[in-house]
């Protein structure tokens, strides 16, 4: 990918040639961007950096970003960061707990305890409650949408973007709608958010530290902190990270009207061991 941006660059109309070459010179810091960083770096638009992504031959920035990683690491990097071909089963074990220790601590130091209140209030004010996520986001989007049924919100993880944009654009003040993207640039889940808020609805964002497209169409941001490998843009560190997240924010819902949360938690126990043996 570098060899192509290189040999392309001066074939390029001159924003598209500024964005080549600055992703040419900072190489490894362009992986660890969000869309939005790279085009305020370039003083270019997110759809001009999309040009040149499709220009050089990649399917968009998140692609590029996988491409200039091949170019830059190790092939067994392609398994996990900071692994060595020579490391036992005890030593990758030992690198992985860590990544995803430092993961924790990192988000917890990051969690803006004003952030958390207002994204609680939200939450608690709301007659409905919508969890958008896509690809790997998708399965912490579900395990908040039934966590927070088993309150008795009225709650539901919608996973399928073309439900996901329906039900955005039909909501309403009385709705609160939660995204779940580690980079805050998958074009379903914010054209999602962004339906949802012009729609009237408070939306919520758990999303990387950083601008994002995501971030401008979130009343509340609340921040992860990944330790994230150079080949690709999303680490189990986040799935970790943002587990913990919405696990603070299901306490805390409950903690709010315990009485009520703990005959809700109770009821679902109830009904879900007779599915048991």
């Amino acid at each position: 990918m570098l060899a192509r941006i290189r040999h392309s660059r001066d074939d390029l109309p001159p924003t598209a040639r500024r964005i080549a070459s600055y992703i040419e010179a900072n190489a490894e810091d362009v992986i660890r961007m969000s869309i939005t960083e790279l085009a305020e770096q370039t003083g270019a638009s997110e759809g001009s950096v999309v040009g040149l992504c499709r220009r050089v031959g990649a399917g968009g920035f998140q692609d590029l970003k996988i491409l200039l990683a091949r170019d830059l690491v190790e092939p067994v990097r392609f398994i996990q960061e900071d692994l060595e071909e020579t490391d036992d089963f005890t030593r990758v074990g030992e690198r992985i707990f860590s990544a995803h220790a430092a993961s924790l601590a990192e988000t917890r130091k990051l969690l803006s305890p004003e952030a958390l209140e207002r994204a609680i209030a939200i939450l608690q004010n709301a007659r409905r409650i919508e969890v958008y996520g896509i690809g790997s986001s998708a399965p912490i989007a579900q395990d908040l949408g039934y966590r927070l049924l088993q309150l008795g919100l009225d709650a539901r993880a919608i996973v399928d973007s073309h439900v996901q944009a329906v039900t955005a654009a039909m909501a309403s003040s009385e709705v609160a709608a939660i995204t779940v993207s580690h980079s805050g640039s998958t074009v379903e889940t914010v054209l999602a958010t962004r339906l949802a808020q012009e729609a009237g609805a408070k939306t919520i964002g758990i999303t990387r530290l950083g601008k994002s497209p995501l971030a401008r169409h979130c009343d509340v941001v609340l921040h992860t902190v990944a330790n994230e490998t150079r080949y690709r843009p999303e680490a189990m560190s986040s799935r970790v990270a943002q587990l913990a997240i919405i696990d603070t924010l299901v306490s805390c819902c409950a903690l709010g009207n315990p009485e009520h949360s703990a005959e809700k938690l109770q009821l679902s126990a109830r009904v879900l061991s007779e599915k048991r043996f």
